[in-house]
């Protein structure tokens, strides 16, 4: 399985300093169950017929699931700052969290020094739990 990696920001290495703002992802639409039955069917878009709605539509699921991406990874960097933490009596060694996210022990440290700083700086709110 490939690794996940984090989005570059976009506005370069100074800004990665400051908060972003987070954009709202465009909604998404819940599949009904019966598009299960259908591995062609993915949001409605496979029988759109005009293109240019097509492409406004996909662009916005595109951005959507990209947004999504970002954040699950910003929890998931939480989560790993947290669990090797060393403050914790239950803290967790770095290739227990590499194991279980399915990543290198060097992305995982990766992580971890990247969930800590989102910590420190508040830019967003951890799990709950601890």
């Amino acid at each position: 399985m490939s690794e996940p990696h984090p989005a570059p920001d976009p506005r370069g290495p100074a800004s990665e300093a400051a908060p972003r703002p987070r954009l709202k992802p465009a909604q998404l639409l819940f599949e009904p169950p019966e598009a299960a039955e259908d591995p062609e069917h993915f949001f409605g878009l496979e029988s759109m017929e005009d293109p240019g709605a097509l492409l406004g539509r996909a662009t916005e699921l595109t951005l959507a699931f990209r947004a999504a991406a970002d954040r699950a990874t910003e929890f998931q960097a939480m989560a790993a700052a947290q669990l090797t933490d060393p403050r914790r009596f239950d803290r967790l060694p770095l290739a227990v969290v590499a194991e279980r996210a399915e990543w290198t022990e060097d992305y995982a440290r990766k992580m971890v020094e990247f969930g800590r700083s989102l910590l420190r700086s508040g830019s967003t709110v951890p799990p709950d739990g601890d």
